[in-house]
């Protein structure tokens, strides 16, 4: 049964009622209603690409009637396996109409971590494409290509199928980081998705005018928070490519010359782009940003407010926010800003009792935000959803978060680290152990214990202390690779450092002040220095970058403290230096400098040699 009357009925009752239209609608029902709205209007773009709010309708409703004959209903888990396209903005629209909960899996992220949260999550359909799927063979879920079975979603009906779904029913599942070794997925309903919605247009004013940028990674909740307020309103989405989201500079331009309205940026990029010139008249409204602690206050002459937002995934993406004053408080940091519509802050102490104002307490997180639970893990989800005392809701619930805060006199909230060991890196919540369980799988490791530092103010990074197996010499490009195979880029640690045991305290803990200092060196091979034209400029480009004073051409740009982030932005220096594009892949199989300066002078006499086959192509035409 399809649902396109009891839809549009739906639709004319809230719009005779509009005090009942946002409460009644779910996500998908609302891109419907702008789709009958405004049909033409642009709704996706990537590059040249754009696509209507019609054809985004039209094409997510024939996908979401497919996914039906394949048995996707209410709350059944659905991968979603594409890069960052129009096809994936269709797609997720396509599993929510459908009535599934769609799980964002990253394709830069390893193929075995994606399959865990598939089979984690008891995933029944995964919607990719041919050239992805060639990577992640199906398994216990089937696989719907959008490019081999265009024919098959094309034939279906293009009205939206009857899917009821409810407040409570999931709408997408997150995978975060686990202490256990194996990441956890957090299950995200309708209900919350809806008020971080309704919050967020309100609080920014989008109307269908606002132009947003899509940056975040895909595996990363944000990039949920990229896409619904604005296609629910009738405004128009920007799919950024990856060579523009990671490098500031570019990732400036391309916000100025798309004229976006409205743009997210992981902490440590926002605090790149606040430092640098922008025009006096931009298009640009607000700068959102978090997942990371803000240290930095913006400049009184940025054409733009700056938002500053913190929530873990567990409380859908934005528990509290603010707009952040160029006039910076003399020795704190920007605060966390205020709760957001429908949600509520708690600080605790040990005993669950509330703080006095000013005083440092837990933050617990109620509200209309808040997961339903951890996929598949009833036990870590009553540990960390417990009664809301504090509520007069029945059943209400408040989440333990872990992190530290304290109330501001103007009721603002200053972020003040974590209680545990848990930690951001590069905007990714990230716990060391596992990290270091996958480490102690490698056969010359013993045991190991990971930590972050911060060496550089707002940069942490992950250093791995690793006692060798007996006879055993530790390798930092071994164990570097040996832990990229199983974990994303933000998770392989800068260092690896070698230590003859693990120190612990008296009571049996582990006495991390014991660990010794990281000897700086980046795990760097003996120096040698440039040789050629090519290494000397490449050598150039990497010391800024990697902020070291000296590359030597044998050092392994990973083992320098590189990651992926950073080999974008080495890319795109590559291109403009070079004029010859080095692909991420080839940094990754040729890490160091001798070797990179191998495969660039190999692209250059590539370009020349084409370049010179055009030109006797086209002379010979011309004869």
């Amino acid at each position: 049964m399809h649902s396109s009357k009891a839809l549009d009925l739906r639709m004319e009752m809230n719009e005779s009622n509009p005090a009942t239209a946002q409460e009644c609608l779910c996500v998908h029902e609302r891109v419907a209603r702008q789709a009958k709205a405004k049909p033409a209007a642009a709704a996706v773009s990537r590059g040249e690409k754009i696509i209507s709010y019609e054809e985004l309708n039209r094409r997510a409703n024939r996908l979401a009637n497919y996914l039906r004959t394949l048995g996707v209903a209410r709350d059944v888990p659905v991968g979603l396996y594409l890069e960052r396209t129009p096809d994936m903005v269709i797609a997720a629209l396509a599993i929510l109409k459908a009535g599934g909960a769609y799980i964002p899996l990253d394709p830069a992220q390893p193929v075995t971590r994606l399959a865990f949260m598939l089979r984690d999550a008891d995933a029944r359909v995964v919607v990719s494409t041919t050239k992805l799927t060639e990577k992640l063979a199906a398994a216990s879920w089937q696989v719907v290509t959008v490019d081999a079975d265009a024919a098959k979603i094309a034939a279906q009906p293009d009205a939206q199928p009857e899917n009821g779904a409810m407040p409570r029913d999931i709408a997408y599942i997150i995978y975060t980081s686990g202490s256990t070794g194996q990441p956890k997925g957090v299950e995200l309903t309708h209900a919350g998705l809806v008020n971080l919605v309704d919050w967020h247009q309100r609080a920014f004013q989008v109307t269908s005018a606002d132009r947003a940028s899509h940056t975040a990674a895909l595996g990363f909740d944000a990039a949920v928070w990229e896409l619904w307020p604005y296609l629910t309103c009738g405004a128009s989405v920007h799919l950024a490519d990856d060579a523009v989201r990671n490098d500031t500079k570019t990732l400036r331009d391309w916000i100025i010359e798309n004229h976006i309205t409205i743009s997210f940026a992981a902490t440590p990029i926002a605090e790149s782009l606040m430092q640098m010139e922008w025009p006096k008249q931009t298009s640009l409204r607000f700068l959102l940003t978090g997942a990371d602690t803000l240290k930095t206050y913006p400049s009184p002459w940025l054409p733009f407010a700056l938002v500053n937002n913190y929530g873990p995934t567990e409380a859908t993406v934005v528990a509290t926010s603010g707009v952040i004053s160029p006039n910076s408080s003399a020795g704190q940091q920007p605060s966390i800003g205020r709760e957001i519509d429908n949600v509520q802050v708690y600080l605790l102490d040990d005993h669950r009792r509330p703080v006095r104002e000013g005083t440092v307490g837990e933050i617990y997180i109620g509200g209309a935000g808040l997961a339903r639970g951890y996929r598949n893990r009833p036990d870590l989800t009553s540990e960390r959803f417990s009664p809301n005392p504090f509520s007069a809701e029945p059943n209400a619930r408040m989440y333990r978060t872990g992190d530290l805060g304290k109330r501001l006199p103007d009721g603002q909230i200053a972020f003040l680290g974590r209680v545990d060991e848990q930690v951001k890196i590069r905007g990714y919540r990230v716990e060391p152990g596992e990290v270091a369980v996958v480490l102690n799988q490698h056969a010359s490791v013993r045991a190991s214990i990971v930590i972050a530092k911060e060496d550089t103010p707002g940069e942490k990074e992950l250093i791995a202390y690793v006692v060798p197996a007996a006879g055993a010499k530790v390798k930092a490009n071994e164990l570097r690779d040996h832990v990229r195979k199983s974990l994303p880029d933000y998770m392989v640690p800068a260092q690896f450092v070698p230590i003859d045991s693990i120190p612990v305290t008296a009571n049996g803990k582990v006495d991390r002040a014991a660990l010794p200092s990281p000897n700086g060196k980046r795990n760097s091979a003996a120096y040698v220095e440039a040789r050629t034209p090519v290494e000397e400029q490449l050598v150039r480009i990497l010391a800024p970058l990697l902020k070291l004073e000296r590359v030597g051409v044998n050092d392994n740009f990973f083992l320098l403290g590189g990651h992926s982030l950073l080999g974008t932005q080495l890319i795109a220096r590559v291109g403009e230096t070079f004029g010859v594009e080095l692909t991420l892949l080839k940094l990754f199989d040729h890490p160091t400098v001798a070797e990179m300066s191998s495969q660039i002078e190999e692209l250059i006499l590539a370009k020349v040699a084409a370049q010179a086959r055009f030109s006797g192509d086209h002379a010979s035409s011309v004869q």
